[in-house]
């Protein structure tokens, strides 16, 4: 029914009809699903309206898979029920805590990088497998200040997960940069470290500074087009490793539709573009 993954969009609800109508090779959409575990109504209607002309992915934002405590069965349990429903291309999830004590934050966590950790993360990312009877990918956070207690370097903790879990992993490029720009090291280092055959999905979003910082502080803030920096390590990546599915991501400062499929058709050409150099 539907051609190779290319490059997607974030689907907001201002956007739906106009999801509905698009028309281009490879196109995908991606969603919260915390915004959709439900049993009906509109919303959901609309996802599946979506589902059945374009495939969709679900990226969680709330498993908290770095907390300390397991992630909570019923939530398991009702995105297991919305994946069997939906049937997504791909399923995500981040590499940070967001629940303590029953109380839910409204962030994605830091964690130290410990070996303990390793073990609590790897043992939740079997739980959702399980839970899914499926993989699912792992996105590299963005850092906003130095950790001076880590065990592990984040690319080694990153690969070890998937080995023991069998995961794949997100690359957020705009995340990387941030990251690198906070924390004083090359972003184009990083990337040429990064192991690219992990690689089952790349995001690529905007970033703002920080309004008493400026550029010394960035911020994933997901409300602005992708900067040229971003597209360039996009490129660089692509170019080494081959083209992985891709998706724009905005949350904040929603333009039109239109513009958003332009900053898609943008990574589609670079695929293709890279893929004609590789062959």
């Amino acid at each position: 029914m539907h051609t190779t993954l290319t490059a997607g969009l974030g689907l907001k609800p201002e956007h739906y009809d106009d999801a509905l109508s698009a028309q281009a090779e490879g196109l995908w959409f991606e969603v919260h699903p915390e915004n959709y575990m439900v049993d009906g109504g509109p919303r959901l209607g609309w996802l599946e309206a979506i589902r059945a002309c374009h495939p969709v992915s679900l990226h969680g934002v709330s498993l908290s898979l770095a907390g300390d405590a397991p992630p909570d069965p019923a939530h398991l349990q009702r995105l297991a029920a919305l994946a069997r429903r939906v049937q997504p291309a791909l399923i995500s999830e981040h590499l940070a805590w967001s629940t303590w004590n029953g109380q839910y934050f409204p962030d994605l966590l830091p964690f130290v990088r410990s070996t303990q950790a390793l073990h609590r993360i790897a043992e939740n990312i079997e739980r959702t497998q399980d839970a899914l009877r499926t993989t699912i990918a792992i996105e590299n956070p963005s850092h906003y200040l130095r950790i001076e207690d880590h065990e592990w370097d984040e690319i080694d903790f990153l690969s070890e997960l998937a080995r023991r879990t069998g995961c794949t992993l997100l690359l957020d490029i705009n995340n990387v940069h941030v990251s690198a720009c906070n924390l004083g090291h090359s972003a184009q280092d990083w990337l040429d470290r990064f192991p690219q055959a992990l690689v089952s999905e790349i995001h690529l979003a905007g970033h703002s500074s920080d309004p008493a910082m400026g550029e010394a502080l960035l911020i994933d803030s997901h409300d602005a087009p992708i900067a040229p920096v971003v597209w360039q390590l996009y490129r660089r990546f692509i170019e080494r490793a081959g083209s992985r599915p891709t998706l724009i991501e905005r949350d904040g400062n929603l333009p039109a539709f239109g513009e958003l499929m332009d900053e898609r058709d943008q990574a589609a050409e670079l695929q293709r573009a890279t893929s004609e150099v590789v062959a």
